[in-house]
């Protein structure tokens, strides 16, 4: 085997792994989620579709991801930080002080509808059966 075809394997397999140049791991989360409430959840609540992967090429994880500090205000994303699921917050057993954004349904409401209506207005958000399908 020629030392090209070699290269070539080695460089595949590393992308099927999921790491970077480096070597480290690049994960990225999955391609596709479905998103539904579990904490609070109204008993209709149908799931969202979510192309994560779709996303991440327009987009920097911190366009979405937040954390919280120890005083439970929004703190931005920064590389390598802990990705929770959004009810980790946003429910109303956490204490969640914004009305607004006190469960799941109305933070992801929140960030998918203002997202869309500002750069992405083809995807009409404001119809339901575009993310739940």
């Amino acid at each position: 085997m020629n030392k090209t075809v070699i290269y070539a394997a080695a460089f595949a397999l590393a992308l099927g792994l999921g790491l970077t140049a480096n070597g480290i791991a690049a994960d990225k989360g999955p391609a596709e989620l479905t998103l539904q409430a579990t904490i609070d959840a109204a008993a209709k609540a149908k799931p969202a579709t979510f192309n994560h992967a779709k996303h991440q090429e327009k987009f920097a994880c911190g366009d979405c991801h937040h954390s919280k500090d120890a005083a439970g205000k929004k703190v931005p994303y920064v590389d390598g930080q802990k990705i929770q699921k959004c009810e980790t917050c946003h429910n109303k057993a956490a204490g969640m002080t914004n009305e607004k954004l006190a469960t799941f349904k109305d933070a992801a409401h929140a960030n998918c509808k203002g997202c869309h209506t500002a750069k992405a207005p083809e995807v009409d958000a404001k119809k339901c059966g575009a993310c739940h399908k």
